[in-house]
Order: structure tokens, then sequence, then C-alpha cells
């Protein structure tokens, strides 16, 4: 009797979210059929506002950069069994901890001085605001999900009224710090560029964008190729299985929601310190949430999350331009197409494996 086929690993990571995500355009190809324009176009539209110039590709780039750290912060929490839903939280808190190192060191060192202190300041900040919900779920039994909501709006209303009343700048309505002297602010592409004699136009693509790169990468050995990543893993996987091997899962929860929280602390890094140069109210955007979506949909591991990531930054540089171009595709339209992509890359992520399973199975010789 012949045995099921397992799908391999380069179809499971590979195929499998490709298909989802075709899926996911022809549903909103048939939306947009719908509502009178030509999907054809409308894709044609999309994808130059997201590449077809050297400021779109910065855009595309920066929005990716922030769909990086956040779907990071997400992917590890999961492969230790947690859902961490508090990265827009986390963000913004490690957000707070750039701005506080900058405005205090601003006038004495220089962007690369401070570009180490900052990062030590997003990770200890985002960091803490997660490992509280990981102690909470590791030591009183508090659900992961409810607490990391919860922080959400705690973050929130802790930097309104930090900017309200406390940090904002003197003498003005807006509920802001004061700007960061020009020498603290992170590279940007162009200046970059400029450097070794090529010209590209002005974007908020930042430093930041390696970082994430970078980040990507050391996450990927983190989890893969050290003791505390397959701690992490067995955990995720069978707790009581992790006991028997030695490995205490409430430490294990609660430092790993704590890196979880640091990753999400960088984007920090690209927003405050890279591209908006003050502290200042809703930087996130939403990222944090969007790091849910960029996770599922990378499977978790570093790569799909750069891709996943670079799609998402697509669709919002190029939602944009849909905007502009189209009378009936508005922004909301493109939420839309964002959530379709969502939903076929999270609730319905497996529905073409028996399809795929069965041509594989057509394909390959049977062993019985």
């Amino acid at each position: 009797m012949s045995q099921p086929i397992k799908l391999p690993k380069w179809v499971d990571v590979g195929v499998i979210p490709a298909l989802n995500i075709l899926a996911a355009l022809a549903v909103s190809a048939l939306v947009i059929l719908s509502l009178g324009e030509n999907p054809i176009e409308a894709l044609d539209v999309m994808l130059y506002g997201a590449f077809g110039y050297d400021e779109a590709i910065g855009y595309t780039l920066y929005y990716t950069t922030n769909f990086i750290f956040t779907g990071l912060a997400v992917a590890v929490a999961f492969h230790a069994g947690l859902f961490n839903i508090g990265g827009e939280g986390q963000a913004y808190i490690g957000g707070l901890g750039v701005g506080l190192v900058i405005l205090a060191l601003d006038g004495l060192l220089p962007w690369y001085a401070l570009l180490p202190l900052a990062m030590l300041g997003a990770a200890v900040f985002g960091g803490i605001w997660a490992a509280v919900p990981g102690w909470l779920q590791a030591y009183r039994g508090s659900h992961i999900v409810i607490t990391t909501i919860m922080f959400n709006f705690i973050a929130s209303a802790l930097m309104v009224y930090l900017l309200v009343n406390v940090m904002i700048k003197p003498g003005q309505m807006s509920p802001e710090s004061r700007e960061f002297a020009e020498s603290a602010w992170l590279p940007m592409a162009h200046q970059m560029f400029a450097v070794i004699g090529i010209d590209v136009s002005r974007s908020p693509l930042n430093l930041s964008f390696v970082l994430a790169l970078i980040a990507s990468v050391l996450v990927a050995i983190f989890i893969w190729r050290t003791r505390w990543g397959y701690a992490i893993r067995t955990v995720g996987r069978n707790e009581t299985a992790a006991i028997y091997a030695g490995i205490d899962p409430k430490k294990t929860i609660f430092w790993t929601m704590a890196l979880s929280g640091m990753l999400a602390g960088m984007v920090g890094i690209n927003e405050i310190m890279g591209v908006q140069h003050k502290l200042l109210l809703n930087f996130t955007a939403g990222y944090g949430f969007t790091g849910i979506a960029v996770a599922l949909m990378g499977r978790n591991h570093p790569i799909g999350i750069v891709l996943a990531s670079l799609l998402f930054g697509t669709l919002y540089q190029g939602g944009a331009e849909l905007d502009f171009e189209f009378e009936q595709i508005t922004r909301d339209m493109v939420i839309v197409i964002q959530g379709f992509i969502i939903l076929f890359s999270g609730a319905l992520a497996y529905m073409f494996n028996p399809l795929v399973a069965r041509l594989i199975g057509r394909l390959m010789p049977a062993r019985g």
C-alpha cells in the first residue's frame, strides 16, 4: 500500500504561498472588473507605481523594512508556540526608546555613534514591553493574545500622554518632540548612492533596510543554528518533550517574547531615526499588525518574510498609484486586496495542499 505523499519543503514554502497569492490576485481582479476597471491595466499601474522609477523603489523598500522587522518579531514568537499580536505596541515603545536616546545625545554624538545606542534603546524598550506579557503567560497563565492586545492600547495611551504633557516641544500645539539635530539622522539611500557617484531620487529609504536584512540573517542563524533556537523550537512543538530534555519552558517563553519585542522595536530605527527625525504619534501606522500576515505568508522563515515584506511594500506603494490613476479604485480597494492576500495566506493557507499533493503523487513514483 502506497504511503501518502508529504509535500517537499520547497513546495510548502515556495509553491503553496505562490498559489495563495495568485488566488488572492484572481479574486481581486474579479472585484476590480466588477467596478468597471481593467484588472490587467490596474496590475500594470501598481507594478509601475512600486518599481517603475527609483523614487518608487525607494518607497517600496522603505515600507518593506518595517514589515521585515515586525514579521521577524511575530515569527520568533511563533516558533515558541506564541502568537504575538502586540508588535504594534512594541514598535511604538521601541520608537520611544530610540527617541529618548537621540534627544539626550544628538548634540554630542554623530549618527554612527548614536546608531548602536539607539538600537539598544529600541531593543530594551521594545523587549521589556513584550517581556511583560511573556512573563504573564509563563508564570501566571495569562493568554498571550489577550495581554499583547491590551499592551497595544496601553502603549498608545502612554505615548499620547508623554507627547502631549511631557515631551512636546515648548510653544507648539502638535503633540511631537523637537526635531533631532541633523547630525543624528540616519543616512538616506540617495546620500549613500551619491558617495559612489550614482544619482537617485530622494525617498524615505535609509540605512535601516540594510539593518533589516542583517537581522533576517541573524534570526535564521539563531533559530536553526544555536541551542537557544533549538530550545525555542522544542518548546513550541512539544512542551512536555522540552521539559524532558531539560529545557525550562517558562524561561524560554519569557526570553522569546523579549526577543520578539526587540525585533519589533527596531521599527523605531527606521521611522524615528531614519525618516521622521522626531518623536510623534502613530508613526507605526499598522506595521505591527501587517507583520502578522507577513510572518504567516513567509512561513515564519526569514527568507519568506523578506519576500512577503516586499510584496506588502509593493501593495502599499503601488496602491497609492492605483488610487491616483483610477477613479473607481480607491485606497480602500487596496486594503481589500491586502485582505484577500491575508485571507488566502492565513485562513486558507493550506487550501491547495491536497491538489498539489495529488499532482506530485502522479508525477513521482509511488513508494510501496
